[in-house]
């Protein structure tokens, strides 16, 4: 499978999918066929029946036939592809026999960004997928601001700087009109409302504009602004926050960009303890922690060298860095599979292929709203 195969999946508007093509590039959808669902929700049944029904459902839409066709060739592979992680996450209620899948849509992200990796997929086409899959649902909900906890317009406002809003209706409207479930109207409408919503920030089909970069980066991390005003900046250290999984050239990239910069990073804590890989973590991230106090409290640049591969990782990072002030660029280095692995085999590592490999499920790439600047350097 390459992207030359998958850019011929997508069929133009008033053609018909090929379904067993699509099985074939995406072997995990066969778990689909067997994979039950909520009849409340999903009357229609299995997984895959679903997944077919929402593809025909996209295909009729007019938005489909109205799109570019870079952006039918990310909207169907989204629709494709959004529910690939139903089969993994799967629970059952054994006294009730509910059925559920919790975090289908953040795996199903994970899962489509290493099948669409593997296959050369270009990066930017990759995430905007990844992307579409992760936050498929929300359109259902984000009026119900009791539900999300935060107003509509933060939520469309924050959207609007991971995902093409429009190509977000799009396949949240063909997942309601590819299923049989109580008052879809009730949903459609939302989803027209969140549209909308959406153009009225004026960000339906770009980000949300804000008055500059640190105002954006303290509104989504919860501070009480408006995007329009600016807030004031207080001086702090300029510091580079490197991603990346190991053997991607953060070193490197380090070395060559910035080499008068101190480096704070967890290899060299590693080194400093005396500790191997794995070993004592959290020693390791006390020492490194401290170390980047030290500069932080001084108002020095310097460079954070970690995989920072989660965005879980990187907030508790990035908790530390904002509360000191500072202004934070993103990093983001990637390799190929076959290139990480060929670096990661020649260097002096107690991480193994197998356990790098194994990290890739904890992979999830900088969104832009993470930091003041995020960069993404791909090979």
């Amino acid at each position: 499978m390459n992207w030359t195969t998958l850019r011929q999946l997508v069929p133009h508007p008033g053609r018909s999918p090929d379904f067993a093509a699509c099985l074939a590039a995406f072997p995990q959808l066969e778990l689909a066929r067997t994979t039950p669902q909520h009849p409340l929700y999903h009357a229609e049944g299995d997984v895959w029946t679903h997944t077919m029904m929402v593809v025909e459902a996209l295909l009729a839409m007019p938005a489909y036939a109205q799109a570019t066709r870079a952006q039918q060739e990310i909207v169907f592979l989204a629709a494709l592809l959004h529910d690939v992680a139903k089969c993994s996450t799967t629970v059952i209620d054994p006294v009730t026999g509910a059925i559920g899948q919790p975090g289908h849509s953040r795996r199903g992200a994970l899962d489509a960004r290493i099948a669409l990796w593997d296959a050369g997929v270009p990066f930017a086409a990759r995430e905007a997928v990844c992307r579409l899959i992760n936050v498929h649902q929300v359109p259902f909900f984000v009026l119900e601001t009791s539900r999300r906890g935060v107003t509509p317009e933060f939520t469309v406002r924050e959207l609007s700087w991971q995902v093409d809003i429009g190509l977000l209706a799009m396949l949240a409207e063909a997942d309601i009109r590819g299923r049989i479930c109580p008052d879809p109207q009730r949903v459609l409408d939302a989803i027209e409302l969140f549209r909308e919503l959406a153009r009225e920030e004026g960000c339906y089909d770009r980000p949300r504009a804000f008055a500059g970069d640190h105002t954006r980066v303290k509104y989504f991390r919860g501070t009480e602004a408006h995007p329009d005003y600016p807030l004031f900046q207080e001086p702090g250290s300029q510091v580079i926050v490197m991603s990346g999984l190991p053997a991607s050239g953060k070193n490197s990239w380090v070395e060559k960009h910035h080499p008068q910069l101190p480096v704070v990073s967890f290899d060299d804590a590693r080194q400093a303890l005396g500790l191997r890989h794995g070993k004592n973590d959290g020693q390791v991230g006390d020492y490194t922690q401290e170390r980047a106090r030290e500069l932080l409290r001084k108002g020095l640049p310097f460079v954070w060298n970690a995989t920072h591969l989660s965005t879980l990782m990187r907030e508790k990072t990035l908790n530390l860095l904002y509360k000191y002030h500072a202004e934070v660029e993103i990093v983001y280095l990637e390799q190929t599979r076959k290139e990480l692995l060929r670096r990661n085999g020649l260097r002096d590592t107690s991480l193994s292929n197998k356990k790098l490999q194994a990290m890739l499920w904890n992979w999830e790439i900088p969104l832009p709203q993470e930091a003041h600047r995020v960069r993404h350097i791909v090979a």
